[in-house]
């Protein structure tokens, strides 16, 4: 169909709509006509978009504007163009016959112009600054007004005269305009062309495409369109539009209309201050956005902004918000400021819960005359409409005002709703627009008129209309946005036929036709003004009297459509009219009536209900008439029962560098509260019984009351005082760990700037905020502050400060496969309460009262005056006086109440009767309003005297501000049920009250905490707020039933639903309590007195039945009767209770669970588990006693008579045994009544079962941040769903964390904040006071480490040498005695337990008795460690992060973590036949410690100190610590070791393991050892170690001698330390005299640069060639440090003298014992080695990595199989498995554990050990060695009285020869073993040694390691001594 729709549609009015579609339908050149009502169809026409193809872009209204207008936004498709005809003119300005058609070249000439054609100038883009002359037929062109253009075109070429053409498509190919897009006349012709004065063509005024110069008022352009509270600056949140003109559009003026002023002057309201006006009478006069008389300002379009009304095919999608196309400067400005002051006007509507005058204070934009309210119209209608403004303007209401309430609830909801979704924007989906103000209009009516009488309008709803609609009109761009994201500007698509505002009221209309008159339509011609008064005209006629909503639609030809929708159903204007009240005033509302005696008409209305007279007049007579046969059946003696319990913890602890533990000794605690007197009781309570003041060393054993008050802070006006002590102790103890605990969050989050505006209101106002985010507390670094609370969504908003990752949703639904929670619990909350309604139970838990409801409405009705608040208490109040009245003998009352109301008092009053104890039931009993509550108090409690009921049951009034009074009969109940003999007790706890028959009067507007005893029967919530409609405050209200049932009990529940609540990570079957259900016991001994339970008790028993499985239910109870002596027998008695409690396991109280103990939080107490630790039993009271439990069902009646002496006959025991209140309230939770308006919200759920409760806005104090938001999922958990929050709601400005602008930055998040959340009544307190014991446990276990703790071996072994080191005071050795010192060649590190002895000539010979004192020898035997505290000299691993060694470790802003540089540094050495290449790796900030060639050159040397260098400020020695597998524990931060010293310290690492290294330790100096050596083992590392230091001090020397400095004074030491030394000590003598006998010393922690300081200073330094340390040992006598110093073996960590050493070398092959044998070389060299007894070190234990990780396994097989130390070794050429293992390791692994194969004479044979040659191997412990060395010159032991039972020679080389073997004497028998690389250089060493000559060898005698032939084994030849 090409172009002929190219047209738009130029219409408003409905005939002309017809018209055009007619038209459209006749020109049509398709075979199928167009339908005629196409036009008016609100489908998407998706064939005709599909059958176009959706890659064309339709832009008519994205043309240029003018001259300087803007490009268009999205670059256009390619348009492919019929190729040119052959040999036709293709010139830019010429037609394809070759006549010039630019303007200035035939401007002069004459041009044939047709009549009814115009002139008009086309804009080539190839030509821009040129416009080419066409003629094109005036009625294909708009009138003035931009209408009226017929579709399609009609043109003529002026150059060459062709006519006739009828496609703009032919005609642009004609006239060469070479398009790249689709061609469009609105797009290419630009302006018309008129003669001017000299009859020369010119350009004239611009032709008046619809849209191209005003598209409509921008009424969504208001920078905070989306926001009710909107800043009045620009930068919103969430900002939608721009609200600035566009720059360069004034061009496009037309004539006659002058670009209007800016805007701004006019005054905008501020959010917090604004004036309470009504319907904005007050508010300032402002005039009207300029409009142009000659375009008449056109209607806004489907976007708001542009216009849309071209036939479907042609509609499009929308443009970028961000440039939007030019129109009028003074319209944009106009229009866009008008807008933001509209909104800004609605900052001063506060909703429910914010602060601030009534919502019915939004400043309108009037329009013409005022509309007056009727004077008498609340008398007439029997109810306040409420006026919801809708879009364009409102009029000004004058009048009658306080009969009428406006709201600007709806056009916010509109204004939302036309705000572009976040979501699409990052498909660059800029070009979908939002949905139309007369698409929003048209759903909003069906949505009103599918309404049922009984339901209310809710914004929500409404807003998920208007998404699904938009989502639905767009889903196939949607769709393409998120399969092909990218493509940087996606093709507008074409769009569906909008509704136009010519249609909207015959529509409108037509919708509201089928709803028997509950919607009205009002059409009005000129304002709203006029529908108004007509409205009310109606009201007062009475002509409405059906109708519930009245729609006002203003659509006239020439302006925006104006809307307004007045609620005139009486039910449902009063529930809107007062669900606009805040808290404050609905307060303030009721006491107004209840003062003024406004509701005395009420009472004076329900007398005459009753037809004997008044009910106070019955109750007198009554009351006389009785009067002294009213007998207590209270009276039976009760019994107590007890429950301590268990629960879970939950693992919150901060991760962050903000918040190190380790700099942490202890943890203190506040717990914030709300000012509720029963919850402050409630958690001192836990506090007290809980002993966490004990574990965290707060208080010694006694805890008083007093002494727990310090720790509860109650959030009233005396808080301050000791939130500053709080402070003041934080600030002074910055090692203890302040953890402030925010109870109950949710509660009190208005901002501390808002309570400065009404501080004088409420001083409590903002409390939380001033306190728990001020400064002090933000900064603290040793306070983490814990939100805890059930409804967390107020602090998961967009600037919420608690970080995702800190958040806690407990109990979570994994538990390292350990329940949380008993067996026999389970928790109901709310969305079990919603299962019960759906799952077929006989009477749901939800329930309505319709009978209760009826009435209230009818008096509704009645008094419109009163809020409805106080007629359902005064209606609630009288059903519950008949109700007593009909149970206590007045039948009749029965009329006068509901059954619901009727079942509750029954139940109350007989319950006690029916227990042989006395327990009753509680019936809660909901009313929000304090004064409303003090009057039904009132009035109930009068009743209950008149009807002589003061002793059945008890009234309580629950006040927040005050304790609970309770009369002195029932205090004497209670104290008798619970064992307490304290006089003075009364109870302070709702739990206290467990079993107390009564009426408890909860008022408050907010619950705050307080738990419920599990007697709670009823929980009637017919008075809540029924307009309370947010999510927190249903749930709250909810939450007050939330209980924990046990499973076994008669509840038959379908499967949990898991939508609403937070709870939906919960398991099934779990609850964070094990107590006892109240069962009546009797007691064996009397009670103790009341005091803390200790932690401990609660673990102090097991059980047989803690062990069941948790789903136990009521089928699973009979084969477990076993373990529950207190259940019901089995059979059919399996449902029957007993006398007075469920049939629950019958363990004394005391006997509870111990299995989870150890992994739980202390036991908890209540009916719903408040998560407390150990509690006494479910009546609060402490002390274990001796309880018998007992059992009694309808079958056992000896032992239930005898359980209860006083009791009736046992008959009517058993009769009444399944009749205790207590026991029924353990098995099933309460039942609840509901308002129907809240019931309804509650069990409605929408398409996914998710519950519509779920989808309220979540709280008062947020709001959300687009109407375009997904749904929450049924199946979200709590994390998605507070992830969910966090991206779709934003706090409102009176919302604490406004300011924090973080919106999801990290940055923006508080490192000290968490959040532990979870659902009602599940332990939550004893979860965070279990989470202070975990913590305080963990910071104890994080500053304490376990080290090794052995004492030194072989001390006995050797006989006392002449010569020891007497001067026992010397603070270092003198050189000369030291040197006459002998070697200690026995090995005496308790790690070498098991390795074999070296032997000396100091030894005794007997040695056969060492080996009964060596352990078994077992591989796998645990090594004792102690644990120890860290000292602030200790070594830490990577752990450890405080403010002093942030920079030490790299994580400091001027060191980034690739600021290291890789050096590669080579030396040659000809042991290793090769260069070794070495490659350092030096952070930027350590490079001074190194030459280099020129900056950033080549690495030349390390820098070493000088011999004579003094300087206490650094450590001379470089350390090396050599490490595998260890990069997280290592210990490799020396900071606080070296005391801040300076130090160069180098980490030795294997090249396969640098980067993780490297990631974990950035600023330390990496040595990467050669890829050669990645499975070589610690030998290989200390070889190269030193072999490197040695060059590097040649180097040193070399570069130092030219400076002057003798090559001698270098420094030649370096410090080889394992990674494991975590502390160094230093023992202090009080020796009393050099040789006095009393030697006294003391052990203390120094640092590491003491010790090393101490060491470098000693004399003669460099004459040592090895200096070392003890090992510490707890078990160290006088033996091991009276000698100050010992020459002998050192380990661990060692000061070496490389230079001395230069010829001696570390075995680089070596796994195990390469310091044993190395310090037996550095000896037999004749060097000196000198242990420091008096300093020592400490080792931790360190389970991952060292040699650890070499894991011996097989080549081929995958199968893990173990390997045993045997088959390390096998026959050469053999079938055996291959090990992948260096063939060094199993060598060595092989002889620790079976060298008795090889040297079977030696074993235990001490007194011939086995010759060892130049090497010192480990052959167990049941072997001894003899070690000698074969170099010239060295120091050997004297051999020539040893007979040796074996040979040893390893990988010999020349230095030993025949001649030195023959020195040796051996045994007959004695056996030799020979190793070798291979199996050549084995016969060679054979030959050259002449072994044969005195060694006899067989062939079977060969043996190699198992390793492959590519893997080198080692080769053994083993053979006997002749």
């Amino acid at each position: 169909m090409g172009n002929s729709y190219a047209g738009q549609l130029k219409t408003t009015r409905f005939e002309e709509v017809l018209h055009s579609s007619i038209e459209a339908s006749l020109r049509s050149s398709s075979l199928v006509p167009r339908p005629v009502f196409s036009q008016l169809y609100l489908e998407a026409e998706q064939q005709f978009s599909a059958l176009e193809g959706g890659s064309r872009v339709d832009n008519e209204e994205e043309e240029e504007e003018g001259e300087g207008g803007l490009e268009p936004t999205c670059p256009p498709n390619p348009y492919q163009m019929h190729p040119p005809p052959e040999g036709c003119c293709t010139t830019d300005g010429f037609c394809q016959a070759g006549k010039d058609l630019r303007l200035v070249s035939i401007s002069n000439e004459p041009v044939d112009v047709p009549a009814g054609f115009l002139l008009v100038g086309a804009k080539s883009p190839s030509l821009p600054d040129h416009l080419l002359v066409c003629a094109v037929d005036k009625r294909f062109l708009p009138d003035d007004n931009g209408h009226n253009a017929l579709l399609g075109f009609s043109g003529n070429c002026v150059g060459c005269g062709k006519k006739g053409f009828c496609y703009f498509t032919e005609f642009s190919n004609h006239i060469n305009l070479k398009l790249t897009t689709q061609p469009k006349k609105q797009k290419h012709l630009k302006c018309y062309l008129v003669r001017n004065a000299q009859g020369a063509l010119t350009k004239g005024p611009l032709i008046c495409w619809r849209g191209s110069e005003f598209r409509g008022r921008p009424t969504t352009a208001g920078p905070c369109s989306r926001s009710l509270f909107p800043p009045l600056d620009s930068s919103g949140p969430l900002a939608a539009f721009s609200s600035e003109p566009t720059p360069g559009t004034n061009a496009s003026t037309p004539l006659g209309a002058p670009p209007a002023g800016p805007a701004s002057d006019h005054p905008s309201l501020t959010a917090a201050t604004s004036p309470a006006v009504f319907n904005g009478q007050d508010s300032p006069k402002r005039q009207q956005p300029v409009r142009s008389k000659l375009s008449a300002g056109p209607r806004p379009s489907a976007l708001g902004i542009f216009s849309n009304s071209g036939p479907p095919k042609k509609r499009h999608k929308g443009w970028s918000p961000e440039s939007p196309p030019a129109a009028d400067g003074g319209h944009a400005q106009g229009g866009g400021n008008r807008a933001k002051y509209e909104s800004s006007g609605m900052s001063c509507v506060p909703q429910v819960g914010s602060v601030g005058p009534a919502s019915v204070t939004f400043p309108v934009v009037a329009s013409g005359e005022p509309v007056s309210v009727p004077d008498n119209l609340l008398k007439i209608c029997k109810a306040k409409p409420v006026i919801f403004k809708g879009h364009g303007n409102f009029p000004y209401l004058c009048g009658n005002l306080n009969d009428v309430v406006v709201s600007p609830l709806l056009y916010a909801c509109y204004q939302n709703s036309q705000s572009i979704s976040r979501a699409y924007e990052q498909y660059g989906a800029s070009a979908i627009q939002p949905i139309s103000e007369e698409m929003q209009l048209l759903l909003t009516v069906y949505y009103l008129v599918q309404l049922a009488a009984d339901q209310v309008p809710l914004m929500e709803d409404l807003e998920q209309i208007f998404l699904r609609s938009w989502r639905e009109s767009h889903l196939t761009e949607i769709r393409q946005y998120q399969q092909a994201p990218q493509q940087p500007f996606p093709p507008a698509p074409s769009a569906v036929a909008p509704v136009t505002s010519a249609q909207l009221p015959w529509l409108a209309g037509l919708a509201a036709s089928s709803c028997n008159d509950s919607v009205h339509i009002i059409e009005c011609t000129y304002s709203l003004a006029e529908g108004l008064s007509e409205m009310f005209r109606l009201l007062i006629e009475g002509k409405l009297a059906k109708t519930n909503y009245v729609v006002i639609i203003c659509a006239c030809r020439n302006a925006a459509i104006d809307s307004c929708i007045a609620v005139t159903g009486k039910y449902q204007a009063r529930i809107l009219s007062e669900s606009l009240l805040t808290p404050a005033e609905y307060q303030k509302e009721v006491s107004y009536e209840l003062v003024t005696g406004k509701v005395d008409s009420l009472g004076a209305f329900f007398s005459t209900l009753c037809p004997e007279g008044d009910i106070d007049i019955l109750l007198d007579k009554f009351h006389q008439e009785n009067q002294g046969h009213i007998s207590s059946s209270l009276t039976a003696p009760v019994t107590k029962s007890a429950s301590p319990d268990v629960g879970g913890a939950p693992a919150c602890t901060s991760d962050t560098q903000s918040l190190d533990l380790g700099s942490f000794e202890k943890v203190d605690f506040l717990i914030c509260i709300p000012p509720s007197e029963v919850t402050y009781q409630q958690t001192l309570f836990h506090v007290w019984h809980s002993g966490v003041l004990l574990e965290l060393g707060l208080d010694k054993e006694h805890v008083t009351k007093q002494r727990v008050e310090q720790y509860v802070l109650k959030l009233d006006a005396e808080a301050q005082t000791k939130f500053k002590s709080f402070l003041q102790n934080s600030f002074q103890n910055p090692h203890t760990l302040f953890v402030l605990i925010h109870d109950h969050a949710h509660w009190d989050l208005v901002s501390s700037a808002v309570h400065n505006l009404y501080s004088q209101s409420d001083p409590s106002v903002g409390l939380v905020d001033r306190l728990l985010n001020c400064r002090e507390v933000k900064e603290a670094p040793n306070i983490v502050t814990l939100h805890v609370t059930s409804f967390p969504y107020a602090l998961q908003t967009q600037h919420t400060l608690v970080s995702p990752y800190n958040e806690i949703h407990w109990p979570a639904a994994y538990g390292n496969g350990a329940d949380l929670y008993p067996e026999n619990k389970k928790y109901f909350g709310l969305s079990e309460f919603i299962e019960s309604t759906l799952s077929g139970h006989s009477l749901p838990l939800l329930r309505y009262d319709s009978s209760f409801e009826a009435m209230v409405t009818a008096l509704g009705k009645r008094f419109p005056r009163l809020h409805s608040a106080v007629i359902r208490t005064f209606v609630l109040v009288q059903h519950y006086a008949a109700a007593m009245m009909a149970v206590s003998g007045l039948p009749r009352m029965k009329n006068y109440t509901s059954v619901e109301t009727l079942e509750i008092t029954q139940n109350l009053i007989n319950s006690p009767r029916q227990c042989p104890c006395g327990h009753g039931l509680m019936v809660l009993l909901r009313v929000p309003c304090s004064p409303l509550a003090a009057v039904a108090y009132e009035r109930l409690a009068h009743v209950r005297a008149r009807l002589a009921l003061e002793q059945h049951f008890e009234i309580i009034l629950g006040d927040p501000s005050s304790g609970i009074t309770v009369g002195k009969h029932f205090v004497k109940q209670l104290k008798m049920w619970q064992n307490i003999e304290d006089a003075e007790w009364r109870p302070q706890t709702y739990l206290e009250l467990e079993g107390l028959p009564c009426i408890l009067i909860f008022s408050g507007m907010d619950p705050h905490g307080e738990s419920l005893p599990r007697s709670l029967r009823y929980c009637d919530l017919r008075l809540i707020n029924s307009s309370c409609l947010v999510r927190t405050a249903l749930e709250q209200e909810l939450g007050l039933a939330a209980y924990f049932v046990s499973s076994e009990g008669p509840l038959e529940k379908g499967p949990r639903n898991e939508g609403l609540e937070s709870d939906a990570e919960k398991p099934s079957s779990t609850d964070n309590e094990d107590e006892e259900p109240c069962v009546c016991f009797e007691t064996g001994s009397t009670s103790e007195k009341r005091s803390p339970v200790k932690r401990e008790r609660s673990r102090s028993r097991d059980s047989a039945s803690s062990c069941r499985s948790s789903k136990a239910s009521s089928s699973a109870l009979c084969g477990e009767t076993s373990a529950q002596p207190g259940g019901p027998v089995q059979g059919e008695q399996t449902r029957s209770p007993q006398p007075c409690g469920p049939p629950e396991e019958g363990r004394g109280p005391g006997d509870k669970q111990r299995l989870r103990a150890s992994q739980g939080p202390p036991a908890v107490i209540s009916r719903h588990s408040p998560g407390l630790a150990p509690q006494p039993d479910s009546s609060l009271k402490t002390g274990q006693r001796s309880v018998q439990v007992s059992v009694t069902s309808s079958s056992q009646l000896s032992s239930g008579s005898s359980s209860s002496p006083a009791a009736p006959a046992a008959r009517t025991r058993a009769l009444q045994a399944a009749q205790c209140a207590m026991s029924k309230a353990c098995q099933q939770p309460p039942v609840v009544f509901l308002p129907k308006l809240v019931h309804d919200m509650v069990t409605s759920t929408d398409s996914s079962g998710l519950p519509k409760a779920a989808s309220l806005l979540p709280s008062h104090s947020v709001m959300w941040a687009s109407s375009f938001r997904p749904l929450l999922s049924k199946t979200m958990t709590s994390t998605e769903q507070s992830l969910y929050y966090r991206q779709w709601t934003v706090p409102r400005p009176s919302h604490m964390d406004y300011s924090n602008r973080a919106e999801g930055r990290v940055d923006g998040f508080h490192p000290r904040r968490l959040l532990l959340s979870g659902p009602p009544q599940i332990g939550k307190t004893g979860a965070y006071l279990q989470f202070l014991s975990v913590l305080s446990r963990m910071l104890i276990r994080l500053t304490e480490v376990d080290v090794y703790d052995e004492e030194e071996i072989n001390s006995h072994l050797g006989e006392e040498s002449d010569w020891q080191y007497l001067q026992l005071s010397d603070p270092w050795p003198d050189l000369e005695l030291f040197k006459k010192l002998p070697f200690d060649y026995i090995i005496h590190d308790p790690k070498y337990e098991d390795a074999s002895l070296v032997c000396s000539h100091h030894q005794s010979i007997k040695r056969e008795d060492r080996a009964p004192s060596r352990k078994p020898d077992d591989l796998y035997v645990r090594r004792q460690t102690a644990r120890m505290r860290l000292s602030k000299y200790a070594a830490y691993n990577t752990y450890h992060h405080c403010e002093h060694c942030h920079q030490y470790m790299g994580f400091h802003p001027r060191y980034q973590l690739y600021e290291s540089t890789l050096h590669a540094f080579a030396f040659s050495y000809s042991m290793l036949g090769e260069e070794v290449q070495l490659h350092f790796i030096i952070p930027k900030s350590k490079e001074h410690h190194f030459v280099f060639s020129q900056p950033g050159g080549q690495l030349e040397s390390m820098r070493l100190p000088l011999v004579t260098d003094k300087s206490h400020e650094y450590i001379k020695s470089p350390t090396f610590t050599p490490t595998t597998g260890r990069h997280e524990h290592g210990l490799f931060n020396l900071y606080h070791a070296m005391d801040g010293a300076s130090h160069l310290h180098v980490l030795v690492v294997k090249e396969y393991e640098m980067p993780i290294y490297k990631k974990y330790w950035p600023n330390h100096i990496m040595l990467v050892l050669p890829s050669t050596f990645n499975s070589a083992g610690v030998g290989a590392a200390h070889f190269l170690i030193k072999e490197l230091s040695y060059h590097n001090l040649e180097l040193e020397r070399n570069r130092q001698e030219e400076l002057g400095i003798k090559p001698q004074d270098i420094w030649p030491f370096i410090v080889i330390s394992d990674d494991s030394c975590v502390m160094w000590n230093v023992v202090d003598v009080d020796g009393g005299g050099e040789r006095s006998r009393e030697f006294s010393w003391s052990e203390r922690n120094v640092s590491l640069k003491h010790i090393m300081q101490h060491i470098e200073a000693a004399p003669n330094i460099t004459h040592y060639a090895l200096i070392g340390m003890r090992k510490w040992s707890s078990k160290t006598g006088s033996r091991e440090v009276r000698p100050p110093f010992s020459r002998c073996h050192v380990h661990d960590f060692i000061v070496l003298n490389v230079d001395l050493t230069q010829n001696v070398q570390y075995n680089q092959n070596r796994f195990l014992c390469d310091d044993v044998d190395f310090n037996l070389r550095v000896h037999s060299a004749g060097l000196l080695l000198c242990r420091f007894n008096r300093f020592s070190v400490m080792k931790k234990q360190i389970v991952v990595g060292g040699h650890r990780s070499f894991h011996i396994t097989s080549k081929v097989s995958d199968n893990p199989v173990a390997i045993v130390p045997a088959q390390y070794i096998c026959a050469p050429d053999s079938k055996h498995t291959f090990l992948a293992a260096p063939a060094q390791l199993l060598l060595e692994k092989f002889l620790q554990h079976h060298s008795h194969r090889f040297f079977p004479l030696s074993l235990k044979n001490h007194g011939h050990p086995v010759l060892s040659v130049d090497c010192y191997l480990n052959l167990g412990s049941q072997i001894s060695v003899c070690y000698v060395s074969s170099r010239p010159h060295s120091l050997n032991i004297s051999c020539s009285d040893f007979m040796f039972s074996g040979l040893l020679l390893y990988l010999c080389d020349s230095f030993v020869g025949a001649s030195f073997l023959k020195k040796f004497h051996f045994l007959k028998g004695a056996t030799l073993c020979v190793i070798c690389q291979d199996r050549n250089s084995l016969r060679q060493t054979v030959v050259r040694l002449e072994l044969e000559d005195q060694w006899q060898f067989r062939l079977r005698d060969e043996f190699q390691t198992a390793n492959a032939k590519e893997d080198r084994p080692l080769f053994f030849l083993t053979g006997r001594h002749i």
